[in-house]
């Protein structure tokens, strides 16, 4: 690949990674359908690229359809609750997150519900919500009608909106959240952390089979507060937690001397802690872990 090819690729990567990885939930996945996009651009003809920008965005989103189909498959096999790779956003990764709605769109909860989409109708989602793309230039990428579109669009908005709580703390009051939550958690003190989780707050922890993990999402007020608080001194009395943005979020990274073990997202709904995401499955640690690589 040419030097100018290379570097006109480079200016859309960060781009087209945003767009993949909202498509996928897998970082991994993402890199390697954004790598297939720029081997595809060396590839093809210049004068028949108009628009890099157009021609890379509907490249990658059908890579990551054609993924999406074979991801649904095996996530029907997979062992214990699913959930989406962390990354770590405070760096830029996904594009700016300057608003309530952008960290939105790229939070763990968002990830997860956009797993009740089809893929076109994740794909229509994705670029209408995330992109602001018109109808008409996804009909482009998607190769549909426009009111095939819209149509899509409004049957994502629906089932997408059935299980949605809008983001809506602050970065500051949910980072103060995290804190007392582990603190809490730390010195097993339930009453503590009954003050901080909704009443039907949910546990949910993605292992893979790879690790050990609650197989099933754990519900419930008392039963997340004595989860929290006997992991704690069971499973994490010897790990290290840092604070970090995950997903749009403050969260938390654990970390076994130098290894990165695991990765806490929260959602929060009215001021307390309503889901607990816990992701250990360390083939989903992979990408986040080089973002957090300790020198």
């Amino acid at each position: 690949m040419s030097s100018a090819i290379a570097d006109e690729f480079e200016t859309h990567r960060p781009r087209l990674f945003g767009l993949a990885y909202r498509l996928l939930g897998s970082a991994d996945e993402a890199e390697d359908a954004v790598q297939d996009a720029y081997l595809r651009f060396n590839g093809a003809d210049r004068e028949g690229i108009e628009y890099p920008a157009a021609w890379l965005a509907k490249v990658v989103t059908n890579l990551c359809l054609n993924r999406l189909t074979s991801a649904r498959a095996r996530r029907e096999r997979y062992v214990g609750p699913w959930l989406p790779e962390p990354v770590v956003t405070s760096d830029g990764t996904l594009g700016p997150l300057e608003s309530a709605e952008q960290r939105d769109a790229v939070s763990m909860a968002m990830l997860v519900l956009l797993e009740r989409l089809t893929p076109t109708e994740r794909a229509v989602y994705v670029l209408r919500e995330a992109f602001g793309y018109g109808h008409r230039e996804i009909a482009g990428v998607l190769d549909l009608t426009e009111a095939n579109s819209r149509q899509l669009y409004r049957r994502a908005v629906q089932r997408v909106g059935e299980g949605r709580s809008r983001f809506e703390p602050a970065p500051e009051r949910q980072e103060e959240l995290v804190r007392s939550f582990l603190t809490a958690a730390r010195d097993g003190d339930l009453a503590g952390l009954e003050k901080l989780l909704t009443a039907d707050v949910t546990w949910s922890s993605d292992g893979g089979g790879k690790v050990s993990a609650a197989r099933r999402p754990v519900e419930g007020l008392d039963k997340v507060a004595r989860l929290a608080a006997g992991g704690a001194e069971r499973f994490a009395a010897g790990l290290d937690f840092t604070t970090t943005e995950v997903n749009g979020a403050p969260g938390l990274a654990a970390w076994a001397g130098d290894r990165l073990v695991g990765m806490v997202a929260f959602d929060v709904r009215d001021g307390l802690i309503s889901h607990v995401r816990v992701v250990v499955n360390p083939h989903k640690l992979d990408f986040v872990r080089r973002q957090l690589a300790r020198p």
